[in-house]
């Protein structure tokens, strides 16, 4: 059911009702099919990329949408009410983008970032490792300098749309420094040596593929350093600012479908010759749902406005992120339970909602790295900047 906006522009009302039509259209029609064969739906990623949504808050004059992000993540939660695994895509295919289009130079993105915003490509964004997901410093993969190219070798592990992707923004290691001898490149999905793993077997999003991808001897121009060396990490704890808005604007939509569907079976599944709505267990249950929902969503817009006027908004991002995805997982428990025994079924996609909220605590940081990203931004006493370049174990990325 559309939630009543107040957007900011007329142009944003009309790019979300369109939204809606593409994904009544083209998503909800695929998403249980898909999520059931976990295939992986790259035709719809073309559809929205023809669309146009891939690539709403980047520059109109790099082939972007020139959206702010409170409307961009409005265009997300559409879309992860429909089908989260899409959502997460779009927020993937964002950040992927976000390193060259932030950090890159005049040049580099003149040139390299038109066809990763044309829509018919799609990113991935390689930094986690299987020893080093909330402590990304801790990352092995080398590139090592071979005259004018970089060679990579190593591997990246929890890589959404893996194998799946045409380019891949990827963080190895150039210096041994922990923190400042990373560095972040540009890499074609058809350069030798790069290789992805069998996918990874999921609790959910499983229309979403994630593997390990393998770095054997890939070899990247030089021109594909993006940034200068050793900033890579700072480069990604920017990125994943961002990031996390888009995965909290992912849960503000589960959640909502999940409150949605809840209220419908609600009003219609009578006992003891009453609608179960009735009875005020379950309709304190829904009310409470409701204000979960209602309160992620302010907080998550509220954060997106903070970026929008350029002002810090780290900790803002991370309490969205926690906020959001808490509620995520509680609406969407609280709906199974709605449903009693129904909703451990899989006659009804409310049990697949709550599997994928799961995660959603997990990925992006997991909401104890939030925690602590947020205390000790209290306890600088201020909101902190923009970039953080921390030595102690740092969030888990990938999504």
């Amino acid at each position: 059911m559309p939630v009543s906006r107040l957007l900011p522009t007329e142009e944003a009302a009309d790019l979300l009702d369109m939204t809606r039509e593409i994904a009544d259209r083209h998503l909800e029609p695929r998403a249980a099919e898909h999520e059931t064969a976990e295939r992986f739906p790259r035709e719809v990623f073309r559809t929205l990329g023809r669309s146009g949504l891939l690539s709403l808050p980047y520059p109109v004059e790099y082939g972007g949408g020139g959206q702010p992000y409170e409307v961009y993540l409005q265009v997300v939660e559409e879309v992860a009410a429909r089908w989260a695994s899409v959502a997460v895509g779009m927020s993937v295919h964002v950040l992927s983008c976000f390193p060259l289009a932030v950090h890159g130079s005049d040049s580099q993105r003149e040139r390299l970032l038109p066809p990763l915003l044309s829509g018919d490509v799609l990113g991935a964004y390689c930094l986690s490792e299987a020893h080093a997901g909330s402590d990304p410093a801790a990352m092995t993969s080398r590139a090592r300098r071979d005259t004018d190219a970089y060679v990579l070798d190593g591997a990246k592990a929890w890589t959404t749309h893996g194998g799946h992707a045409d380019f891949y923004t990827v963080m190895a290691r150039t210096a041994d420094d922990r923190a400042r001898g990373i560095s972040c490149f540009l890499v074609s999905a058809e350069t030798p040596g790069l290789e992805a793993d069998t996918p990874e077997r999921k609790m959910g999003l499983t229309g979403s593929a994630t593997a390990t991808m393998r770095l054997d001897g890939v070899r990247v121009p030089g021109d594909r350093l993006i940034g200068e060396e050793g900033q890579g990490l700072a480069i990604a704890l920017d990125g994943l600012d961002a990031g996390r808005l888009g995965i909290a604007a992912v849960a503000v939509g589960l959640a909502q479908r999940a409150l949605d569907d809840a209220l419908d079976y609600a009003q219609e599944r009578e006992t003891f010759q009453r609608k179960i709505i009735d009875h005020q267990a379950i309709a304190f249950l829904l009310a409470d749902m409701e204000a979960a929902v209602t309160s992620a969503r302010a907080t998550v817009l509220a954060a997106a406005r903070r970026k929008d006027a350029g002002l810090p908004y780290s900790r803002q991002a991370s309490v969205a992120k926690l906020v959001a995805t808490d509620a995520a997982m509680r609406v969407t428990t609280e709906a199974v339970q709605i449903f009693g025994g129904a909703g451990y079924t899989r006659d009804f996609p409310v049990e697949r909602y709550m599997r994928e909220a799961k995660v959603m605590q997990i990925f992006e940081g997991t909401n104890q790295i939030q925690r602590m990203v947020i205390s000790r931004d209290l306890v600088r006493g201020d909101s902190g900047p923009v970039n953080h370049v921390l030595t102690t174990p740092l969030p888990e990325i990938r999504p």
